[in-house]
């Protein structure tokens, strides 16, 4: 084993205040809102190619909004997919680095507990039980480990100022 992998071993992890972790969570926020506005605009573009192509109708729905919120299928498959989106940004960061864009603003870091990075099942099970961000609040009360993190059986830790 090398020295600095000893010395890691032996130093313990700081892991984040409440507030941090909430701070990047806002940051992630803005950024997932950004990304569905697109991913929007893409269901948009090839709901437009359905029409032009009279594969889709909306006859009774005055336009596609109204298509896509009230149509039962056409909403199920929307908001499914928006979901895949949300979880696979977040899976994606989590599982290639241990850090959202937020996470790395507030040198924050998901990883398991012996320094590796958390596996695609953790991620996903990390997101089911985040709560939209309110697992975090649960962090406040035990040793700083957020509801998600207990779950998964992961850790959040700040990172080091490397310079």
């Amino acid at each position: 084993m090398s020295k600095s992998a000893k010395i890691k071993n032996t130093t313990s992890p700081q892991y984040p205040t409440l507030f941090r972790r909430l701070a990047a969570w806002f940051y992630d926020a803005l950024i997932v809102v950004a990304i569905l506005m697109l991913a929007g605009g893409i269901a948009m573009a090839g709901i437009a190619l359905l029409l032009h192509f009279n594969i889709l109708d909306l006859a009774h729905y005055e336009d596609v909004s109204a298509y896509l919120t009230h149509h039962p299928q056409a909403n199920l498959l929307y908001s499914s997919y928006l979901g895949a989106v949300i979880i696979g940004f977040y899976t994606y960061f989590w599982t290639h680095g241990g850090q959202t864009l937020g996470m790395r603003a507030w040198k924050l870091k998901v990883q398991n507990k012996d320094g590796r990075p958390i596996s695609i099942t953790q991620a996903l099970i990390r997101a089911a039980t985040a709560a939209l961000g309110l697992g975090n609040l649960l962090a406040y009360n035990t040793k700083r480990r957020a509801l998600q993190d207990v779950m998964a059986e992961c850790e959040m830790i700040v990172t080091k100022d490397i310079r």
